[in-house]
């Protein structure tokens, strides 16, 4: 028998290579141990012993930086996705970030790449699916969203050694067009024409508090008035106020045939409001008179209404309600932003454009960036990216700049006359 032939004894955890009857080289890699603590190592084989020896030292440089697949069944794309989002993101992230990541999953991610497996998943795969989801009319951001997505998803799988790397990582989602996220803040005339039709209007202080403080739309329906202290003109924001979300309630039996938010017998399934993810979040915001005074007639007001409505009304603690109590829905308040915009003759935008409209107000009025960064709930970290994103530069802005440029360079005003006046004396 021939040395190469002969097995050798071997250290604990040391690969065993060793011709087999086949006339191929084999080898068993110690990779670990399984679930139910019994050895596990893969088994190779390959026609020369070079090429055995290259992969068994491929194979152990993995398992030793804990990039190896672990033992099992290897992950199907869609397996893993539909598993991260409901058993590893669901539990850990706000009820918003889960709802994103169930649609890219379920929309995009996984009819579009979840047949691969998931450690043979290739950067240009995801590519490809976001050319795919252009061409078929999505825009870039929501492509961004379904990369982001499969990024945090799939990192969360090489950390647990179900692959050896992040495609999604290397992969390179679509360029985002400069003016697809551009931003033009209401200017104060714009402003102006909102704030005469918003005093027509039920619950009025609501968007004037987005429009001067630039409140999100969840901190302020899910204000209450224990966070309103109206003698010393501030309020305190600490939560946020979710989208609903039902499921039927009508039973199998004798289902509805609608979609579970409009089943007569719908059942909430989502808390109403969350506490503010970041201590920047949670804030004091001072209330300027105006709507000090406009709180103080919507406070006078929602009594009118609770004594009018009697026993139909919805008892409840928040600031801004619906006609018989009860919080607001951020699906009706959106609506209501939209036909304000239109009443008052001002051009279409986003409810979230007001912030915009606030921080740049600020911004101009030469508020110091820390009181800006306070009012906005900007973390102090990332406030300076955050001026940057929200705080835009107006054309009062520009003029003013040029005056002080002119002011600095060629005098005042007077001096530019004189000089004219010498120029001309022969």
């Amino acid at each position: 028998m021939t040395e190469e032939k002969k097995r050798t004894r071997r250290a604990n955890g040391e690969s065993a290579i060793y011709l087999g009857k086949d006339g191929r080289w084999h080898a068993r890699v110690p990779m670990g141990y399984k679930d139910d603590g019994s050895p596990y190592r893969r088994h190779l084989t390959r026609p020369t012993r070079k090429e055995l020896v290259d992969e068994v030292r491929r194979l152990e440089k993995q398992r030793d930086e804990g990039a190896a697949r672990q033992p099992g069944k290897p992950w199907t794309v869609a397996k893993w996705l539909e598993h991260w989002v409901e058993n590893i993101a669901k539990p850990v992230v706000s009820e918003n970030t889960y709802d994103g990541y169930e649609v890219a999953v379920r929309v995009h991610l996984v009819p579009g790449i979840g047949r691969h497996r998931i450690d043979r998943l290739e950067p240009e795969h995801l590519e490809s699916l976001y050319r795919r989801m252009q061409s078929a009319g999505s825009k870039a951001g929501t492509a961004h969203q379904a990369h982001r997505t499969a990024r945090t998803a799939l990192g969360e799988a090489v950390r647990r050694g179900h692959a050896a790397k992040n495609a999604a990582a290397l992969a390179k989602p679509p360029r985002m067009e400069e003016d697809e996220n551009e931003v033009e803040p209401y200017s104060v005339d714009e402003v102006q024409s909102l704030l005469l039709e918003v005093n027509k209007r039920r619950n009025s202080a609501r968007w004037m508090l987005a429009l001067a403080l630039g409140l999100r739309q969840g901190e302020t329906l899910g204000l209450r008035w224990s966070d309103v202290d109206l003698d010393n003109e501030y309020l305190k924001l600490r939560r946020n106020r979710l989208r609903p979300k039902y499921q039927h309630g009508c039973g199998e039996a004798s289902p509805c045939g609608r979609k579970a938010g409009y089943c007569p017998d719908r059942v909430q399934v989502r808390r109403e409001t969350k506490n503010t993810k970041s201590r920047a979040g949670r804030r004091a915001v001072p209330l300027p008179g105006p709507l000090v005074v406009m709180l103080r007639l919507h406070r006078e007001a929602q009594a009118r209404e609770r004594a009018a409505a009697g026993n139909l009304w919805t008892e409840s603690e928040y600031v801004f309600t619906k006609p018989l109590g009860g919080p607001l829905s951020p699906n009706t308040d959106y609506h209501d932003w939209k036909r304000l915009l239109e009443d008052a003759g001002v051009r279409d935008g986003r409810l979230h454009d007001a912030r915009h409209t606030a921080g740049t107000v600020l911004m101009l009025l030469g508020v110091p960036d820390r009181v800006i960064d306070q009012i906005m709930g900007w973390e102090p970290g990332g406030a300076a990216r955050m001026r940057a994103r929200y705080l835009h530069v107006t054309d009062p802005m520009l003029k003013e700049a040029a005056r002080k440029i002119e002011r600095a360079i060629w005098g005042a005003p007077e001096n530019l006359a004189v000089d004219k006046d010498q120029d001309n004396e022969p």
